[in-house]
Order: structure tokens, then C-alpha cells, then sequence
């Protein structure tokens, strides 16, 4: 047989396979077959934003003709651990959601992410608190582009409160009155879960009704100075605020599930709501018809900050992998979307609040928010600050929280707890 036509049809057969391997990694990302168009992989952890993105980014494509973006999401409780695995190797994203403070940190220090400094210059506009969540904080550079913040308030059932003579409390002791006035009417009137799936959104109830009491960001600064400690009256006091509501929470709290409660304050069976501005989008969805407003808690008895607090955080940032093929695109997309149309698509898509500068939500409840953050807004402490060391502040918070609520423990005992949790890593004054 011809040597040369053996030589030849191996050559084919090599090219054949070769276009069958699979792909999609970061690393062999190329440009799109027969065009000059590369693709790049978006991770996120939302699911449930497929559509959405699939409109913002659109736009994107629409003035980046040569650049295509695969939004690929994962479910948020697998997230961090896909995301850790793929950057650490050659199948991870061109550009991923990052999460916040200390969730960015073991990526930024494994060296998976390309810093920003200097080269996304709309950053230096951003929201200085905001960016404080899409830092090393070792080193102090930009790692992501924040895409997002939230803010901490109550929800309530407009409807609910004028059939029953509330109006929006003034005072800590009008917003009690209004929950026993409830409560005899045979309403529910915090829509609060402390179920295995939701102790994370008990220090947000905490944050809601106890910033003012422990001092908001004065105590916080006193912390990080080593003049107070977690085991302080005043902090131990907020705590108490939760067990001393608890008679208006559902019945048999540690056991209900935030679905149980989104769906108690949907369907109007619930008269108030504390909890993020996340949660906006998905009571609406679920009952579109719900008349909602929104208040800031009064400051309650004994409190050093006698002005009501919006608590706040930096929800995560958008950032580039440093071994992505196609970082000059990936850079183009983050760029992107710290510019005001990239905002403004995000919050009216999404019903979420922007963190790019001059972004005005179109909602008027998100607007509302937006506005009291402005004024009157504060770090929600145990996420921003004491999450970057083991054990994890705010997890130790949210374990004794719950069974304080099922009677094991008491407010003294949890602020011990979370003292000699975060004193294992944290050191006052660095």
C-alpha cells in the first residue's frame, strides 16, 4: 500500500477527531468555527435568571459584534465549590459572579482571579463601601466589578395594615402594638423562618431589628479597634430583641422554611416581611396583585443610635479568570458591565439594585430602599466583616440564634459563642 496515501488518510482521520473532542473550558475557547467571533462562558449561581441575562447580555453582543457570552448557571449551594474546581484548572469560566468579602478571598489568594486596578477605570466612581466586597483583603486590589447590593428592611401587606387601622410604625413601641393587634386578628406578623434551610436569614432578622441597638457602625469601629467585644451589653441586648419577639413570628419557628414564609406574606396571611430587597422580585412573582410598602425598624428602647438604620452589603462582583484564553474579551464584558447600561438593564430586569453609580431603579419600593441606604445605611457586620477566618462569625451567630429560638440556649450564651469563635482568627486593629 502507498505509504504517502497512508500518511494522508491519517492526517484526516487525526483533523476528524479533533473536531470532535469535546470543548468549553476557558482554556480552548477559541473563535467560532468559519468567523472571527469568540465565545466566552459566563458562570453565575442563578438559575433563575437565565432569561434575564440572556436579554442583558444581548445587548452586550449587540455593540461587541465579535463577542459571544454563554451565561452558564449552577445551582447557589454547589456554586462555590464548581467554581473553586473550575478555575483551578482549564474548564472554568472566562468570567464569573463572585461572591462577597470573605467568599472572595480563597480565590484571590489561590491567584485564580486577574486584578482590575487600572484596568477597568469606571471603578474608581463605584461606591467605595461597595467595592470594599470585591477586594483582597490582604492586598487591596479589585478583583470583580460589583454588580449589586442589598439592603435590609421590612416588607409589609399595605392592604393588611389598612384593614386594620396600622399605619407604618414611628416608634419600636407602635410596630409592638401593630404585631399584638395582628396577632389577635389572626394574622401572622413577622413572616420570619428558622428552619434547617433558613438560619442564614436569621442574623438578616437580627441586622433588621437590632443595628440600632448595638450601636450600628460605631460599634462596629469600636470592634475592629479592640474597645468592645461581641460579649458587650449592647450586643447581647439586640440579640434578646429576637427572643422577645418570637410570640409574633410563626408558630414553631425553628422548623418553618423560607418557602413557608414567602408564601405566608404572599398570600397576605403574613402582614410583615423582614428581610432583604432580594426578596422583592419573588413575593411579586408569586402574587402580583400584593399591594407591599416598605419601613425602616424604629429604634427600640436603649439604643445608642436613635435614627432608624438601613443595613447593607455588597452583594458580589463579576470577575476574570487568570486562565482564561480570552482575557482581552472577558476584560471587555467586566467593562461593560460597570457601565450605566449595563446597570440600568440589571435593575430593571432583574428588580435588584444596581451597584453602578447613577443607576435609579425604575421600581418604586426599590427606589424607596435605595433612598434609606443612602441616608441611612450601615454594614450588615457579621457578613462584611467576619467572614474571612474559621469559624465563620456570622455562621456561629446564625447556629446559636437558632437555638436560642428553640429554647437551648440564651442571648448571653450566644454572644459568648460568637466571641470565642471570631477571637480565634480575628485580631483587633489589623
Amino acid at each position: 500500500m502507498n505509504r504517502r496515501w497512508i500518511a494522508g488518510a491519517i492526517g484526516v482521520l487525526a483533523v476528524a477527531l479533533a473536531a470532535c473532542a469535546p470543548g468549553g473550558g476557558a482554556s480552548d475557547q477559541g473563535e467560532e468555527a468559519g468567523t472571527d467571533k469568540v465565545t466566552l462562558s459566563l458562570w453565575s449561581w442563578r438559575v433563575e435568571d437565565v432569561k434575564a441575562y440572556e436579554k442583558i447580555l444581548a445587548k452586550f453582543e449587540e455593540s461587541h459584534p465579535k463577542i459571544h457570552v454563554e451565561f452558564k448557571p449552577f445551582q447557589a449551594t454547589e456554586y462555590n465549590n464548581i467554581l473553586a474546581t473550575g478555575l483551578s484548572g482549564t474548564a472554568g469560566p472566562d468570567v464569573a459572579q463572585l461572591r462577597a468579602y470573605g467568599g472572595l478571598q480563597p480565590l484571590i489568594e489561590a491567584g485564580q482571579l486577574v486584578p482590575l486596578d487600572g484596568k477597568v477605570e469606571a471603578l474608581s466612581g463605584f461606591d467605595a463601601k461597595l467595592l470594599e466586597g470585591a477586594k483582597g483583603h490582604t492586598d487591596g486590589k479589585i478583583y470583580g466589578v460589583p454588580f449589586a447590593y442589598q439592603t435590609l428592611q421590612v416588607l409589609y401587606n399595605k392592604k393588611l395594615f389598612g384593614d386594620n387601622g396600622i399605619q407604618p410604625p414611628a416608634t419600636w413601641d407602635d410596630m409592638i402594638a401593630a404585631a399584638a393587634k395582628l396577632k389577635a386578628a389572626g394574622i401572622t406578623p413577622f413572616a420570619v423562618a428558622a428552619g434547617p434551610d433558613a438560619t442564614w436569614t436569621l442574623p438578616i432578622v437580627h441586622e433588621i431589628f437590632g443595628n440600632a441597638r448595638y450601636g450600628s457602625t460605631a460599634f462596629r469601629d469600636a470592634l475592629a479597634g479592640g474597645q468592645k467585644k461581641f460579649t458587650d451589653p449592647d450586643f447581647t441586648a439586640s440579640i434578646k430583641l429576637i427572643k422577645d419577639l418570637e410570640p409574633y413570628f410563626p408558630k414553631d419557628v425553628v422548623a418553618v422554611k423560607i418557602p413557608d414564609v414567602q408564601a405566608l406574606f404572599a398570600t397576605g396571611k403574613a402582614a410583615m416581611y423582614p428581610t432583604g430587597a432580594f426578596d422583592l422580585a419573588p413575593v411579586l412573582k408569586a402574587n402580583p396583585s400584593l399591594e407591599v410598602g416598605v419601613f425602616q425598624v424604629p429604634p427600640p428602647p436603649g439604643s445608642p443610635v436613635t435614627t432608624p438604620v438601613t443595613p447593607g452589603w455588597a452583594d458580589g462582583s463579576f470577575g476574570v479568570n487568570a486562565r482564561s484564553a480570552h482575557q482581552a474579551e472577558a476584560l471587555e464584558l467586566v467593562k461593560w458591565m460597570a457601565t450605566p447600561e449595563f446597570g440600568q438593564l440589571y435593575s430593571t430586569e432583574l428588580k435588584q439594585l444596581s451597584a453602578v453609580p447613577g443607576v435609579t431603579p425604575s421600581d418604586p419600593l426599590l427606589a424607596e430602599m435605595a433612598k434609606n441606604y443612602a441616608t441611612n445605611g450601615a454594614p450588615y457586620m457579621l457578613l462584611v466583616d467576619f467572614r474571612y477566618g474559621q469559624p465563620n462569625g456570622d455562621a456561629v451567630f446564625r447556629d446559636e440564634v437558632q437555638k436560642m429560638l428553640a429554647g437551648q440556649t440564651d442571648p448571653e450564651a450566644v454572644s459568648e459563642s460568637v466571641q470565642k469563635g471570631v477571637e480565634q482568627w480575628f485580631k483587633p486593629g489589623n
